[in-house]
This record gives structure tokens, sequence and C-alpha cells, in this order.
């Protein structure tokens, strides 16, 4: 007799919510298959936020290590080695486990190699042969969107994913749009020595975050000399020589400029393309469409991370996937929250946002309390001079924490304490009554904090 079905659970994707899910599932007792069409561990791992993370951390201490001559460091002479920081990245990015097939293997899950297509709600085909699962979660997250700009086929240029692998660093380089992954990427070039300009249509950097964001960092990239070009929209991008030519419209001028190198960072789309209107799952250009139990408009397939929207972290991904394999466990009936999810843009400083932010209270004309300290106010920006940015709170009619912003070193580890006083409604007076450490960032909290009683 055939059996009815090869696996209790088939997850299409291995980045951050596919091996969540896999993973759970595996080791709760479900006959589980992992299947991905590229690298094991999904792009997080393989090609960006591991290895950039490697080679932007280098660089950004390379950056600190020529500023030490005022604390009486001697960096005169100080050089990189481009080989040898690439190296690094490898080393990093192995050590993390990346296109580790062996390591689902050794928690029971069946790797199969291939893309994953939908023919009926019950069937999915991978190459030539066809699998049939209980249920399934769909995680195959997302990819670069179409930039709506015109690019000569014989232009050369980066994406998100592959400017890890840059053999030698450009001499100039023209990054497009300005949110967090472009600012990330011109910090890190400008510190190796690039000449960087960075272009974005808004009309500032980070344009998803509050206003005073914007413009500190906008500060930050002038002493880094950044060129930055807002309200600016690329049109075209040419092959000029060994040069690229990089065309946009700025002040209802077309103005242009030459570089070595250029990046696109545009944005993402969630990748919806394997037969989802076979199956009857309902998706739009936003992704797929989920409940708050991450279930598809059909009962036995669900769907999380980047392929369903919003915002796009390995934190919601890996907390979409915890509640989806819980429901298809059956031993929850948890459904998604988000409350206090950080986000991140890891920057120098740091940026960190966690719940509503300014921008958002004005949009739904919401009535808040606000407390906004600069970093000199606590003495741990006099031992380390620095002095770029700011903490930032927003207390609802209830008098409870509802958003912060952290914008200083270290700006996620600080910003942790503000995600459980969001989570769990704390006051000002209760967040200044928690004892705090002296001479370090988090003494932003307790004095933003304290100021907000008065």
């Amino acid at each position: 007799m055939k059996k009815a079905f090869d696996y209790d659970l088939v997850v299409i994707g291995s980045g951050d919510a596919g091996s969540e899910a896999a993973l759970i599932a595996a080791k709760s007792g479900l006959k589980t298959a992992l299947i991905e069409a590229d690298k094991w561990g999904g792009s997080s791992l393989n090609s960006s936020n591991i290895p950039f993370g490697a080679i932007a951390f280098a660089a950004q201490n390379y950056r600190r290590a020529k500023d030490g001559v005022k604390f009486g460091i001697s960096s005169g002479n100080l050089r990189y080695n481009f080989p040898t920081l690439s190296n690094w990245k490898n080393v990093a990015t192995k050590r993390a486990g990346a296109n580790s097939k062996k390591f689902f293997e050794e928690a029971g899950i069946k790797c199969i190699h291939g893309t994953a297509r939908f023919v009926s709600p019950r069937e999915i085909t991978v190459g030539s042969d066809t699998i049939k699962a209980k249920k399934y979660l769909v995680a195959t997250g997302a990819s670069v969107s179409d930039t709506g700009i015109k690019i000569a086929d014989n232009v050369d240029y980066l994406l998100p994913n592959t400017v890890a692998d840059i053999k030698r660093m450009p001499k100039s380089i023209f990054i497009v749009g300005a949110g967090s992954t472009g600012c990330e990427f011109a910090q890190f070039f400008s510190a190796l020595g690039s000449e960087v300009v960075i272009a974005d249509i808004a009309g500032r950097l980070l344009p998803k975050e509050d206003e005073e964001v914007g413009q500190v960092l906008d500060e930050v990239f002038h002493k880094n000399r950044i060129k930055v070009l807002t309200q600016s929209r690329v049109i075209a991008i040419e092959q000029n020589g060994v040069e690229k030519r990089v065309v946009f419209m700025r002040g209802g001028q077309e103005k242009t400029v030459k570089v070595d190198a250029v990046v696109l960072c545009t944005g993402s789309a969630p990748n919806v393309n394997m037969g989802l209107e076979n199956a009857g799952i309902k998706y739009a250009q936003g992704g797929i469409k989920v409940d708050k139990t991450m279930q598809t408009s059909v009962k036995h397939i669900y769907a999380a991370g980047d392929v369903v929207g919003g915002n796009s972290s390995s934190e919601k991904a890996v907390l979409d996937a915890r509640v989806a394999v819980a429901h298809i466990i059956g031993r929850s009936k948890s459904e998604t929250n988000y409350t206090g999810l950080i986000r991140i843009t890891n920057t120098y400083p740091e940026v960190a946002q966690v719940g509503i932010s300014e921008d958002d209270c004005i949009r739904r004309d919401r009535k808040i309390k606000k407390i906004v300290v600069p970093l000199q106010a606590v003495q741990k920006s006099v031992i380390s001079d620095f002095y770029d940015g700011f903490v930032k709170l927003i207390f609802g009619k209830s008098g409870t924490l509802i958003g912060g912003t952290v914008m200083a070193p270290n700006a996620g580890i600080v910003a942790q304490e503000l995600a459980y006083a969001v989570r769990y409604e704390m006051t000002a007076s209760e967040i200044a009554a928690v004892p705090h450490a002296m001479n370090d960032w988090s003494e932003l909290i307790h004095t933003a904090a304290e100021r907000m009683k008065k």
C-alpha cells in the first residue's frame, strides 16, 4: 500500500525562519524535510549578515584605531591587508555553520537540494521528484526588488548579498539606497578608504527611523567624508571604460558621477514564485498572507520570515517560525507578538529602535510624551570622547513606555532594556528605579527616565 504522506512537515527554505522551524519540528518527533535551492543556512548566514558583519567589524576597528591618536595611540603607520580581512570573513562564516548540510542531517532532518514548487495543496515538486506532506512551512525569504533603474547590460554592479565577496576595495563607490543596508555599506567602504557617495529618493538618511536619527547620521557621514545625496533618484547606470557612470535626478536637474563600483540597496521583495496559486495560497506583492499564527489561507500550510513581508530581520523570522511550528506540532495556541522587537542598524554609532516611533505616533495622531537625551548627558561620552547620538523614550497616555530609540555605540545591547520595558508596559518611574551601571551607555536610559519623571 502506498503511504499517504512522505513527511509530517516539509520546510521550504533553510534561512533563519526555515532552519529554526525544521530543527524544532525534528526535535519534537516530526518526520521533517528541509528543502534549499541555494546554500544551506540561507542568505543571512552565507552572504549577508554574518560575512558582512565580520568584515564590517574589522573595518570599524581599523577606523577606531586610526582615530586613536587623540588618546595617545600612535597609528601613523597603520595599514590593513584586504586578503587577510577577507579570510577572516571566511573563517567567521565557517564557524557560524555556513552551508552546513551536515548540521541539519545530524538533527534528523532530511535535506533536499533543489527548487520547490507547489503543484497542488498537498504536493510539491523538486526537480523530477514529487513530495507529499501533511503540513508545509514556506520560508523562502526575499530577493532584491526591481530597481526601476536603467542598467546597461555590460555593467558589473554589487548587491547586498555580494558585497562581502569583493576581491579588492574600490577607490570610489556609489551606493543606491540610504536605508539600513546602504548606510552600513557606506561606513564600511569609507572606513577602508573608499570615496563614498550615497543617494536616496527620501529626504534623509534612514528614512524609516525618526528624524533625529537621520540628522545625527548625516553629521557622522560628513565627518567620514561620505557624500550624501538625499531627494535624488538614480535613473541609469552605464559603463564608461573601467568606471561606472551613474545618472541621477536632483533638484529637477540631471546629474552624473563616475565611480569604480556601484551597490544597489533598493529594497527587497518576497520570494513567492513557487506555484502558490496551485495550492490556493493567497499572496500579494507584499508577501504571503498569514494570520497571527502564521497560517496561510490553506489550513495545513504556514509561512514565516521575509516571505510574509513586514519588518525584515532575523529576530522576526525566528519569532515567526517558533509560532508557526508550535501550531504545526499542536502544542501551543500562541500568536505572534512583535511588541519589544528590536530593529538595529549596524552603523557607528549603532541605531536601535523598539516599539512605536515618534513618526508612527504622528501618522496615527497619537498623543505622547517624549524625552530626548544626548550622549553627553552621561560620563561614558566624556571617557570615550564620543558625542554623536542620543536616547529617545516615548510614553503613551497611560504613562507607560510605548517606544524608544537608542543611537550610541552598542545601541543594540542598551536597547534590550527598552524591549522589556515596552513589552511589560513600564512607567518612567519604574525604569528609573532599576539600578543601572554607572559610566556606561546604559546610564542613558536611567537619565532619560529620571528626567521624564520630573
